[in-house]
């Protein structure tokens, strides 16, 4: 066996791991966009008001924040994570419309379409692998089988 490195079953696997890596990753950058952008950067005030000039019900501004405050302390911390990532997709699509016609440089004036769809990837991606490592409230499988049923599938 030289070479070879085996893991014993009680140690999470590197995937576990992956899971983890991308679950708080992503829980951090939803509790960026809500706290750090939306609150401390444009004031909820001011999100609100550019909802409304881009033909957006001021109080759904008030609903993102609050959505991807929770849904970042969800994930960073474990909770149902590919129910939360799920959860929070249409918001990224809602920000992918808005960014659709601005170009691929988020950067650009309006901001691009590349960052939210990046973060519907990731989100999926989140719901597909599950919780990871150290989740405190693990996820039920997806209605279609988990990446073992896939694997077993192939």
């Amino acid at each position: 066996m030289h070479g070879v490195f085996t893991v014993p079953s009680t140690t999470p696997s590197n995937t576990a791991y992956a899971a983890l890596l991308l679950r708080v990753s992503l829980g951090v950058m939803y509790l960026a966009h809500s706290v750090l952008l939306k609150l401390m950067t444009f004031t909820l005030a001011g999100t609100a008001q550019y909802f409304q000039s881009i033909g957006l019900p001021g109080w759904l501004a008030y609903f993102t924040f609050f959505a991807e405050m929770i849904g970042g302390i969800l994930l960073i911390l474990g909770v149902q994570s590919r129910w939360v990532a799920l959860a929070l997709i249409p918001i990224l699509l809602g920000a992918f419309s808005v960014h659709a016609g601005n170009g691929w440089v988020f950067s650009a004036n309006g901001g691009g379409w590349e960052y939210p769809l990046y973060l519907i990837v990731l989100s999926v991606a989140q719901a597909l692998l599950g919780d990871g490592a150290h989740a405190l409230s693990p996820s039920r499988p997806l209605p279609f089988g988990s990446a073992s049923s896939l694997r077993h599938a192939a």
